[in-house]
């Protein structure tokens, strides 16, 4: 259920990928259901037209995120209760990255998987991927040991545990510098580019932080599009030692500009989907939730 439900390929600012980021960021505070209305109005405030959003809203139904659920004669959609659990673990890696030290433990992954099962092979590479581990050889795979109960769920889930061996080991020994070895082990140029992205795109928002009146609606548009272009990073970026990183690595500063919009951001806009569902919702990931006066919606 999960390879479903964690849609990684949605491309960042893509109609698909900022209503999934809408999804995960509020429908849970609203009690796990929102109308058909608010959404178009959510993505309205993007500058994404009805029809677009629509078609997007069919989409993430097909991957299982959504099902059509009325209430009180209003069109919306329900969250599945299988993503729960996925959006949690998401939320603890898009405003929580962690990031290894030079003594932190590493997680090594065997697998060898029959050829009759060679689509879970791919399965299992790509789902490895996606979570930030670097490819040694085709079948042996390793990341930072914090993401050793990730591992053990993609494995479980592919029905691959038996093929599979997992070490959790002290720092890696290689016949030449161990940095050279990660560069090999992981494409930095790609993850690089993502922090770069990320700070070239938003950095402008954060320095209007600091001053700048802005209204919710706005704030929201900032705000949505910044976790939007963000939620990538700490997927493929497993969080590596420092000093096996190049010393001009973005990371630090990619990390103080998220916690710098979300600071300034988060807070208007929540508002303005309070404002916009009739919901007042305290802060995303709290469970406080309380109709707004007068409201007549669900």
């Amino acid at each position: 259920m999960s390879e479903i439900l964690d849609d990684m390929d949605s491309r960042p600012g893509s109609t698909t990928s900022l209503l999934r980021t809408i999804v995960g960021i509020y429908v849970r505070e609203l009690g796990g259901w929102v109308s058909v209305a608010d959404l178009l109005e959510l993505m309205d405030a993007l500058g994404v037209p009805d029809p677009r959003t629509r078609t997007a809203i069919v989409r993430v139904k097909k991957k299982g995120l959504l099902v059509p659920e009325t209430r009180d004669r209003v069109a919306g959609y329900r969250l599945v209760d299988e993503a729960v659990p996925m959006l949690a673990r998401g939320d603890r890696r898009v405003y929580y990255p962690r990031s290894m030290s030079a003594d932190s433990a590493w997680c090594l992954v065997s697998f060898s998987i029959p050829e009759e099962n060679r689509h879970l092979r791919h399965q299992l590479r790509r789902r490895l991927h996606w979570i930030g581990c670097g490819t040694v050889s085709p079948a042996l795979w390793i990341c930072p040991a914090y993401l050793l109960e990730e591992v053990e769920e993609i494995l479980a889930e592919l029905e691959v545990r038996e093929h599979a061996t997992v070490f959790v080991t002290e720092r890696p020994r290689v016949a030449g510098p161990l940095a050279a070895a990660v560069a090999q082990w992981w494409d930095l140029d790609e993850i690089r580019g993502h922090h770069e992205q990320f700070l070239t795109e938003h950095g402008p928002d954060g320095a209007r932080a600091m001053d700048a009146v802005i209204s919710p609606r706005e704030a929201f548009s900032i705000y949505i599009r910044s976790i939007d272009t963000w939620r990538i990073v700490p997927y493929i970026d497993p969080g590596l030692p420092a000093d096996l990183l190049p010393p001009d690595w973005p990371g630090d500063d990619s990390s103080a500009l998220l916690h710098t919009l979300r600071a300034r951001f988060s807070g208007l806009a929540t508002d303005f989907v309070s404002q916009v569902t009739g919901t007042r919702i305290d802060n995303p990931g709290r469970d406080a939730i309380r109709p707004l006066s007068g409201s007549a919606r669900p």
